[in-house]
């Protein structure tokens, strides 16, 4: 195999990115465990529950939004189902099916988190962007978005929160 080598400035940008990918999960993660005693993944998979109609997803679509195999993902609920946060349940639609639904314990622990987290994604990235590099990451991470993401399956994820031109 024929290698194609980073240039000084490819390589430049990818440890960057790379020193990012590696350092923000940790810092979302310290914070959601110290304020609200939450992993950044069980945060993610409560906020997703409660952006749902009626607070409420089937594991699979969970899975799918959370990009998490349904192995990780049932560990990961039983232990907030465990806290009270969600319930498990068999899907109306298809008893195959289950169904996880945001308990009202768990909005207030998604109200009161939300808060902090935002806090930290704003002091650690978005306050460290002028309004032009914020519309740049955006076009930067469509780009590689394209390559990670060719089938678009979490593209309904990240494009809800696009602007709506008026």
């Amino acid at each position: 195999m024929d290698t194609t080598w980073l240039t000084k400035e490819e390589l430049a940008a990818w440890v960057r990115l790379a020193a990012v990918l590696e350092l923000l999960p940790g810092t979302l993660d310290s914070q959601l465990r110290r304020d609200a005693e939450l992993t950044n993944f069980e945060y993610y998979v409560l906020a997703m529950l409660s952006e749902a109609t009626d607070n409420t997803l089937r594991m699979t679509a969970l899975a799918a939004l959370t990009n998490a195999t349904l192995p990780r993902l049932s560990h990961v609920v039983r232990r907030l189902e465990d806290r009270g946060l969600v319930e498990r349940f068999p899907c109306p639609e298809d008893h195959r099916a289950t169904n996880t639904r945001l308990t009202p314990a768990g909005w207030r622990k998604v109200e009161q988190s939300a808060p902090g987290h935002v806090a930290t994604v704003r002091k650690h990235v978005i306050d460290a962007l002028t309004p032009e590099q914020i519309g740049q990451l955006t076009e930067i991470t469509d780009a590689v978005l394209q390559r990670l993401d060719p089938a678009g399956k979490m593209t309904a994820l990240y494009r809800r929160h696009d602007a709506v031109e008026s």
